[in-house]
């Protein structure tokens, strides 16, 4: 009885779809493909592993040459010490170190601050501090 009404089943399927022609036809925004596309595209991870942390702002101007003229004077007296420049409009902001205490960052402050007295300390994500092989 189970095999019978299994094979009912089955035939009523093909007489059906052999029967009769299907045309499907596909409507869709031409943008579907290129979010497609963009979602399979493989996406690398960060090369640079970063945590919380500490660097010192030492200066920030609009003007990209003075801003350099002071990263010259600093990689000069501390060139272990890494920079960055970042950029938020309208101005350039010259940011050291990879400091993961306070302390740290204390420490550098004090004897940067000589020469850049109106340097501070922020609290950002920082890169993994470089270990030096001397």
């Amino acid at each position: 009885m189970r095999i019978s009404l299994h094979l009912i089943f089955l035939l009523a399927i093909q007489s059906i779809s052999f029967g009769q022609s299907q045309n499907i036809k596909i409507i869709k925004d031409q943008r579907i493909d290129g979010l497609v596309s963009k979602q399979s595209t493989v996406i690398p991870p960060a090369t640079s592993p970063q945590l919380s942390g500490y660097r010192i702002q030492l200066f920030f101007d609009n003007d990209r040459k003075l801003l350099d003229e002071a990263r010259s004077k600093f990689i000069s007296l501390y060139p272990k010490i890494d920079t960055y420049v970042i950029y938020n409009a309208p101005n350039y902001f010259l940011k050291v170190g990879d400091f993961r205490s306070m302390l740290e960052a204390e420490r550098i402050k004090i004897t940067v601050f000589r020469e850049f007295p109106t340097c501070f300390i922020t609290k950002e994500l920082i890169n993994l501090p470089r270990i030096d092989q001397d």
